[in-house]
């Protein structure tokens, strides 16, 4: 059924935008720092509400202490938020950590599964985090994950008209092939750190300045509104 949801010319717009996006990126990869699927499922549930870098200098010692499932399984919840705490949230971050690798070990054999029905059962884990596992560790693209990053900057690009997440991954998924999605996330992300910035972005720096909207998201767009009101006298 075709999307009646997407912004006038977002089509060839979006066409336009991964191609800028190959362009800049040829190479898309994480900056979160994993060596298999459970590592990796590990760094971003340890990622909501955190960097990157931050995740990249706490899972070194997470997983030297416990290499896998199987160890972290038996962890005490004390020991492991002590080791994540910098990451923000750590006590629900640990009790998801441990509640995913009790229940990789008891239903999945140790693994971490690969479907997106099996993934989102684990606890702490959505959609979101779900499409970077099965896209990062087994190269399945079966969603699209929309992140700060990719909701602020499609709506800017006038990919979607839509704010919510799921939304906003459906409509994305109508406009791409589903081969890109996977580095199409990837790509955004990197774009959204050195470009397109959430407050001052460099458009002189862009590649898409010659097709891009500018559009604001509501939110953002009330806020600069009423910035700009002088203030009522007291």
């Amino acid at each position: 059924m075709r999307n009646t949801n997407l912004p006038r010319g977002a089509r060839e717009r979006a066409e336009q935008v991964l191609t800028a996006l190959k362009a800049r990126y040829p190479v898309p990869a994480t900056h979160l720092a994993a060596g298999d699927a459970w590592q990796l499922l590990v760094a971003t549930v340890l990622a909501a509400q955190c960097t990157d870098a931050r995740v990249n200098t706490v899972t070194p010692e997470l997983f030297r202490r416990w290499p896998g499932p199987a160890e972290l399984a038996r962890a005490l919840p004390g020991e492991l938020e002590e080791v994540i705490r910098s990451t923000g949230f750590f006590r629900s971050k640990a009790r998801n950590l441990l509640g995913a690798a009790r229940r990789i070990m008891e239903a999945y054999d140790g693994r971490v599964p690969r479907t997106m029905a099996e993934l989102t059962t684990l606890p702490g884990v959505a959609r979101k985090t779900a499409n970077v596992v099965l896209y990062g560790a087994y190269g399945i693209n079966e969603g699209l994950a929309v992140d700060t990053h990719v909701k602020r900057i499609c709506y800017r690009l006038g990919l979607t008209a839509r704010t919510d997440p799921a939304d906003v991954e459906q409509d994305l998924m109508a406009l791409l092939p589903q081969a890109e999605w996977g580095g199409f996330n990837h790509r955004m992300v990197w774009f959204g750190r050195e470009v397109c910035h959430a407050r001052g972005p460099r458009c002189g720096e862009c590649d898409m300045g010659g097709f891009c909207p500018r559009r604001e998201p509501p939110a953002a767009a009330r806020k600069r509104t009423a910035a700009r009101k002088p203030h009522a006298p007291s």
